[in-house]
């Protein structure tokens, strides 16, 4: 087991962790943050997105002890005092969430967009979810709340 300190949604968190456990893994298992979804294990579908020091990356590829001493964010860490996060409003408001699945990866994804890009095109927006997969919709209503959060 080795120790783990990182700095989580804003808060300092230690945990006790084996040697080659998955960010994805002790985020769900360990400590209960359950919006961070795994499907394929593989980081080729984006559900597992988180922002490792303000970087998108795909958790379950992650060995865990590589937050160490570092930020992380995930989708519980948007909103902020019981008000959702701008981003949410959008994907709410423009139907951009279907069955949701994909949902805590895509708005990683445009966090970490917006963040260092607070106008982007409709292609830097694609570009930036591309490594989102998304099974339901044809990602124009994604886009579309994208385009919208960065608007307000």
């Amino acid at each position: 087991m080795e120790t783990l300190t990182m700095r989580l949604n804003g808060e300092e968190v230690t945990v006790q962790v084996e040697a080659d456990a998955l960010l994805i893994d002790v985020l769900r298992e360990r400590l209960g943050f359950m919006g961070t979804k795994e499907a394929c294990g593989e980081g080729e579908c984006g559900a597992c997105t988180v922002l490792l020091d303000g970087r998108p990356v795909t958790s379950c590829l992650v060995p865990a002890r590589k937050a160490h001493g570092r930020e992380v964010l995930t989708v519980e860490g948007l909103a902020s005092g019981g008000e959702l996060h701008p981003l949410q409003k959008a994907f709410i408001e423009h139907g951009a969430v279907q069955c949701g699945y994909c949902t805590p990866g895509m708005l990683m994804s445009a966090k970490a967009l917006l963040d260092r890009n607070l106008h982007p095109t409709d292609e830097e927006i694609r570009e930036a979810i591309s490594g989102n997969l998304c099974r339901c919709t044809g990602y124009v209503k994604i886009v579309e709340a994208i385009k919208a959060a960065s608007a307000g």
